[in-house]
């Protein structure tokens, strides 16, 4: 399963929903979780107004960049800075879920998610939180694909305004997540990371969860790639591919198919096959822990012809083995290189 990465995708739009709050009560947007005591009780800041919120931006949907190149620039610019804030700072988490079933999350990230006031997600990620955290939060934000920059500063405004904050993604918050642009907002804020006692709780990343699916692939050096050029020019990744399959490491490839993509999966296989036997191993796993999961081990040289196929998707990661990984019972397997120092 491809759960570590969420900032490419097909969406024409972008918008956000605030899923834990009661809409229906007020047509105005959220202003980061801050209230006012008032003769009747608290009542949200915002809720007199249409004003726009400081957490992220407005509520009407615009256009989505997610298709654009890296040279192009948005308007958008961080909205607040710590200054804006009377409150004294609350705390921010990044929570890494893991594989994406409740059981494979860690302890540590469920405690820090029942200790959390308010939980920022990508809309998919929030609906994967067992019902326990849903019940203990006080509110839930999400915002669908391509909404990672407005979701990290609503959840650092919210932090900002006194508010026991996390922000979630499955997989692992630093491997092609959040965490880094949580703290370069935080930056851009004029705030630093101790403000908010900003910690980063680790969960499983794809590439680990899908090699347990298929047996021992990646007990050697791994790289990581992913195929998005959403923020990282198609150039670029060419270059590190050519880098890494001419030397011995397993590969692990993150978002390797979108529809509007499907070249840059296609230049991955003709990358490797110029520098890999075309009968390499290479495992595939579709949608690990969740109900559409698919599990297959091909030849290199089938690969390409499996992108048009469902099983490979955002949803997939792909596990190149190296010129020593071999298949037994339907298991991969990298040697560590135990054979050559001992007889067993």
């Amino acid at each position: 399963m491809n759960t570590d990465n969420t900032t490419d995708n097909d969406a024409s739009t972008e918008s956000e929903t605030n899923c834990g709050s009661n809409s229906a009560e007020t047509e105005s947007r959220s202003n980061c979780g801050a209230s006012t005591q008032t003769d009747g009780g608290v009542t949200s800041a915002a809720s007199t107004d249409n004003s726009v919120s400081k957490c992220g931006g407005s509520s009407e949907s615009s256009e989505s960049n997610c298709g654009a190149s890296k040279k192009e620039k948005t308007d958008e610019k961080v909205a607040s800075t710590v200054d804006d804030f009377d409150a004294d700072p609350g705390r921010f988490v990044a929570v890494g879920l893991g594989p994406g079933q409740a059981e494979g999350m860690t302890q540590r990230a469920r405690a820090a998610l029942m200790a959390a006031e308010h939980i920022v997600g990508y809309t998919t990620y929030i609906d994967l939180l067992p019902a326990e955290v849903i019940e203990s939060a006080d509110d839930l934000y999400d915002t669908p694909m391509c909404g990672e920059v407005s979701r990290t500063e609503e959840a650092i405004d919210r932090a900002l305004a006194g508010n026991d904050v996390a922000i979630i993604g499955s997989g692992d918050p630093n491997v092609y997540a959040l965490s880094g642009l949580a703290l370069e907002i935080l930056e851009s804020k004029g705030a630093t990371a101790s403000m908010v006692d900003f910690e980063v709780v680790p969960g499983v990343p794809a590439a680990q969860s899908c090699g347990a699916r298929l047996g021992a692939p990646l007990v050697n050096d791994t790289v990581s790639i992913s195929l998005s050029d959403h923020l990282t020019p198609m150039e670029d990744i060419e270059s590190r591919l050519h880098a890494v399959a001419g030397e011995g490491f397993t590969v692990a490839i993150y978002n390797p198919w979108s529809r509007k993509r499907r070249e840059n999966f296609e230049a991955c296989c003709e990358i490797l096959l110029e520098h890999r036997a075309s009968d390499t191993p290479v495992g595939i796993v579709h949608g690990a822990g969740r109900e559409d999961e698919e599990v297959e081990i091909v030849e290199l040289g089938e690969l390409e012809e499996l992108g048009e196929t469902d099983l490979i998707d955002m949803t997939t990661t792909i596990l190149v083995g190296n010129e020593e990984t071999y298949v037994w019972d339907d298991r991969m397997v990298t040697p560590r290189g135990y054979e050559s120092k001992y007889d067993y």
